[in-house]
């Protein structure tokens, strides 16, 4: 249990508070490349930040504030020019840093210095595989983490986002209970295959003959980069991945599994979730090489207006979590949680929190701020769910049950170029 002043602590992320200090020292993933492709200027709202983000006509990325200083015209409807982005109205022309570069109608009357002492926001940006970078934080910026995931070259990559209506703090939460995996994605999932008129499609993930295993220890370790979770379940013991390898929490937001689950702050109520995944396609599987990294949407499972149940939403992993999270409130309320001892990973989390948080307000660095470039070649981050999807690559096997694989479009590709489109027909499982 929070107090009320410890969960406001730990939830608000708008600028000027704590957290909100504590996230803007990090690169946030806020759009994936190919979203500029059709619409080069998108609004994005990060941190309780409204900022919109651009590609000029040059290739040159920018994220500046939302609104024209003359007079407070939105720019989402910008025209990006051969460099920087025009506002509709009146012409006025910004730069990725937020510089006002020109004034037409100044320029023609002769003037041609006040645009030099107007400017609005601005924030770097930067590529990677496929997904665009920001950071809010005060400058220099650090270096962008060189995580494992985004260093190969022989895995085809696809991006999932959604934005949920809750806060950050629950979802992350939900990394760190490994007992969630016994109930919600085994017991639920069977139940929601059942309501979906498939109880013969019995999820084999964490079920041994159709019986769902049963967690009999959780452990968690603080690593270099932030929280190692493990487990034993009754039929396997300490020399099992689950328990020798486990998988990483990385600090502040990031879930290691097979692929990176981001929780990245909008606003105090609202999240972007993003799913970066490399997939390892079975030998035998003919796919064309990536010319780009595609992106698609995971839809929210909401009760509709009648009182309906999204069922055929809730047969995957990412359906479920989904679920639970935007059911504990757009803010969950800690004082009235009662923790039990599958919550170790939640205190911890919340305790690693605090720490980082603090060493902010004493002006030092927190976790995962690398400004090194030797120190920041490559950060391996061990997961046993890598090496089991390894070894079911190898068999062949491809599963659209885990983390949003239901709507990957490179699984989907996948399964059509093995001759198995039935497995995209109904419930996942």
């Amino acid at each position: 249990m929070l107090t009320a002043e410890e969960n406001e602590l730990l939830t608000k992320v708008g600028p000027g508070t704590p957290m909100g200090e504590l996230m803007r020292r990090y690169w946030q993933p806020i759009a994936a490349s190919i979203q500029l492709k059709d619409e080069p200027v998108r609004a994005i709202r990060l941190l309780g930040e409204d900022l919109v983000l651009y590609r000029d006509e040059s290739g040159t990325l920018g994220l500046v504030g939302n609104r024209c200083a003359h007079r407070r015209v939105h720019l989402v409807f910008g025209i990006p020019c051969d460099h920087g982005l025009r506002c509709p109205y009146h012409g006025w022309r910004y730069d990725e840093t937020g510089q006002c570069i020109e004034m037409p109608y100044d320029e023609a009357e002769g003037s041609d210095t006040f645009k030099d002492r107007v400017q609005i926001p601005g924030y770097p940006v930067i590529e990677r595989k496929g997904m665009i970078f920001a950071y809010l934080g005060p400058q220099p910026a650090p270096l962008v983490p060189s995580w494992d995931l985004f260093m190969w070259d022989d895995v085809y990559y696809d991006i999932g986002s959604c934005v949920i209506p809750c806060n950050y703090l629950q979802i992350m939460e939900n990394s760190l209970d490994p007992v969630h995996v016994e109930w919600l994605h085994t017991h639920f999932s069977n139940y929601a295959l059942r309501r979906l008129g498939h109880p013969e499609l019995k999820r084999q993930g964490f079920s041994r003959n159709g019986v769902p295993q049963r967690h009999t220890l959780i452990g968690f370790d603080v690593f270099d980069y932030g929280i190692v979770k493990r487990r034993i379940m009754d039929d396997t013991d300490e020399n099992h991945p689950y328990w020798t390898v486990g998988h990483p929490i990385v600090f502040p937001n990031i879930l290691k599994t097979t692929g990176f689950q981001y929780r990245i702050p909008i606003d105090d109520h609202n999240t972007y979730h993003w799913w970066f995944f490399p997939h390892r396609i079975p030998d035998g599987v003919d796919l064309p090489p990536q010319e780009e990294i595609p992106h698609y949407n995971v839809p929210l499972p909401q009760v509709g207006q009648s009182g309906e149940l999204p069922w055929p939403l809730l047969d995957n992993n990412g359906g479920q979590d989904i679920m639970m999270w935007i059911t504990q409130g757009d803010v969950a309320d800690r004082t009235q949680e009662k923790l039990s001892l599958s919550d170790k990973g939640v205190i911890l989390y919340r305790k690693l929190l605090m720490e980082n948080l603090e060493k902010v307000q004493r002006g030092e660095e927190p976790m995962n701020v690398f400004r090194d470039p030797e120190e920041n070649e490559y950060h391996e981050l061990p997961s046993e769910y890598w090496l089991l999807s390894a070894e079911s690559a190898r068999r062949g096997d491809l599963s659209r049950s885990g983390g949003a694989s239901k709507y990957s479009p490179v699984i989907a590709e996948a399964l059509r170029k093995a001759g198995n489109e039935a497995a995209l027909v109904g419930p996942v499982y």
